[in-house]
């Protein structure tokens, strides 16, 4: 009986890992510039699917330091993982420094669909984020809005 848990307990913990999301970045990720919708500074890969398309896709966003994406919110629930640096949060409409909460290297959030947040770095961050796409971003008050606030005809 002892024989057969031991033999079993690698098994388990093989399978109880299978379901986790990888969270470090493949060596051939391609980084750009963007994505849209995001302050200048940050740059993102495509780690699986296509966010412009219908479906389920993960990017990843490198951050710079004292970056912040200010008040928005998102037409579908945000899955967001920090993998390296420093990452703050809220959910208000309003940025507050004071009372945001700290992510950990790891650490992961959901930020829910139309749910009104933001973040900001200290050092940079690496963020994964998987969601169901198209990606949206909808900023709360349109002058935050680094694709410009739309004029009227």
């Amino acid at each position: 009986m002892k024989r057969l848990m031991f033999l079993a307990l690698p098994l388990l913990l093989v399978a109880g890992s299978a379901g986790q999301a990888k969270t470090t970045a493949p060596p051939d990720l391609k980084w750009i510039d963007g994505p849209v919708g995001l302050p200048a500074g940050a740059s993102f890969a495509v780690v699986s699917g296509d966010p412009t398309r219908r479906g389920m896709f993960t990017v990843q966003i490198k951050m710079p330091a004292n970056y912040a994406v200010r008040p928005h919110w998102h037409p579908t629930d945000e899955n967001l993982t920090l993998v390296s640096g420093k990452l703050a949060y809220g959910m208000s409409d309003q940025l507050d420094r004071a009372n945001a909460q700290a992510l950990s290297p790891g650490e992961k959030v959901v930020m829910k669909a139309k749910g009104h947040h933001w973040v900001f770095t200290g050092d940079g961050a690496v963020i994964q984020i998987s969601s169901m796409g198209p990606f949206v971003i909808n900023y709360v008050d349109p002058a935050d809005d680094p694709r410009g606030v739309p004029k009227k005809p």
